[in-house]
């Protein structure tokens, strides 16, 4: 007999205890079609290629005890087929046929008597739930208030704009902002104090401190938008205006370190939006040039930018998204018309980048508005022009729900730009 029956164990007579030095597990994981096992040892046995065929021991003796354990979680694409060898198992005779096919399975078997032979004294599944952290916060930051600025203002994890704080870096407006890194963020390029555009950047950090100037890389631009993109935490900055608009782009590293300008796809243009939206995807939409668009760019995992998607939508420019839900959906709203027809209308983009037709909206109809997600699974739309540049707020709701106005809150500010950071 390999297992130890020991008396008195917790006092009561005649209880099974485990050997002290516990089972002898097998060395060698089993990854062919057939095994046979034996009594006092664990076996790894691994599916990934085939299904198995356990055999037990023909001659078991009371207390023998065998555990099996789904090495590689492929048990429930290849079975284990237990084959008793001529017992019972749980009563049943040789005849039935037992499998197990649960993914990350562990069996845990003793063998009692001849009348019920095999017993599982555990078959328990360990379930591995993939946690993805998701953002918690936003930021709106720099702008236009009358003068340009570098101030910021911190989005809690309920939505709560605060009041403007202050930043760092250039003051700017017409700058462009998106999430890097998993739980950071960077604003980069944009319109300055003195003539010309900038490339300059500022990280900020995952408690929503922004940094100082970044030397400036790609080209001096104004007007881009961004958006994050991959499964690593990348992002990337496009389309916008130097002496003429453009479709360039530049790719953000997990690192916050911006590349070099290099070609892009699409309409050029400037003054559209972007927001995430899938797993690791990206889109631009609207913007203007020549004249107001209502084309879509969708982004892939690679930062590649795709050709014009058909209009969608009413043509405009000075919008924003963001991703909502938790089903990878996001969001267009506000902007400006032609005919300087400002509107709080939305779109809705589904889980693989279709943007729907016009819906109703809510707020105050303005442009040059900011978007961002929080809260895990909401949006914040904020600042803008609206005649004059105002600090209102809108939280969308996790179904796409644009809420009205929160009261202005900030200086009220127009040009500046919002992305999400932080896990907590």
């Amino acid at each position: 007999m390999s297992g130890t029956i020991v008396n008195n164990v917790a006092r009561a007579s005649g209880t099974i205890a485990a050997t002290p030095g516990g089972l002898d597990w097998s060395t060698a994981v089993v990854t062919g079609s057939t095994v046979t096992v034996e009594a006092g040892r664990g076996y790894f046995i691994n599916t990934t290629s085939n299904a198995c065929t356990v055999t037990l021991p023909a001659s078991p003796e009371v207390g023998d005890q065998i555990v099996l354990a789904d090495y590689a979680r492929t048990w429930a694409t290849n079975a284990v087929t237990l084959d008793s060898n001529g017992n019972n198992f749980q009563g049943n005779d040789d005849t039935y046929t037992v499998d197990y096919d649960t993914v990350g399975q562990s069996l845990n078997i003793v063998y009692a008597d001849s009348t019920k032979g095999w017993l599982p004294v555990s078959d328990d599944a360990v379930a591995i739930t993939d946690f993805v952290p998701t953002i918690q916060r936003a930021i709106f930051a720099f702008g236009n208030t009358g003068s340009k600025v570098n101030t910021r203002n911190l989005v809690g994890t309920n939505g709560v704009v605060a009041s403007d704080a202050s930043g760092a870096g250039t003051a700017r407006s017409n700058l462009a902002a998106a999430t890097y890194g998993g739980d950071k963020a960077i604003f980069a390029f944009g319109d300055p104090a003195a003539s010309g555009y900038t490339a300059i950047s500022n990280l900020v950090s995952n408690t929503g401190v922004v940094g100082t100037d970044v030397s400036a890389v790609g080209d001096a631009k104004g007007a881009p938008c961004a958006v994050t993109f991959g499964t690593s935490g990348q992002a990337l900055f496009a389309y916008g205006v130097t002496s003429e608009n453009v479709n360039t782009r530049n790719i953000v590293s997990s690192a916050g370190v911006v590349a070099s300008t290099v070609s892009g796809a699409g309409t050029v243009r400037r003054s559209l939006g972007g927001t995430g939206y899938g797993t690791g995807l990206g889109i631009f939409a609207f913007g203007d040039g020549e004249s107001y668009f209502a084309i879509s760019n969708l982004v892939n995992t690679s930062g590649v930018i795709g050709s014009d998607v058909s209009a969608v939508g009413t043509a405009r420019t000075h919008t924003a998204g963001a991703r909502y839900g938790s089903g990878g959906t996001a969001l267009f709203a506000f902007g400006n018309t032609s005919g300087d027809n400002l509107i709080n209308t939305r779109n809705l983009v589904n889980n693989v980048g279709v943007v729907a037709s016009d819906a109703t909206g809510a707020g105050t109809a303005r442009y040059s508005v900011q978007a961002a997600e929080y809260g895990g699974d909401k949006a914040i739309f904020g600042f803008g022009d609206s005649g004059s540049k105002t600090g209102v707020t809108n939280l969308v709701s996790n179904s796409g729900v644009v809420a009205t106005d929160t009261s202005a809150v900030g200086t009220a500010n127009a040009g500046n730009s919002a992305a999400g950071y932080g896990f907590s």
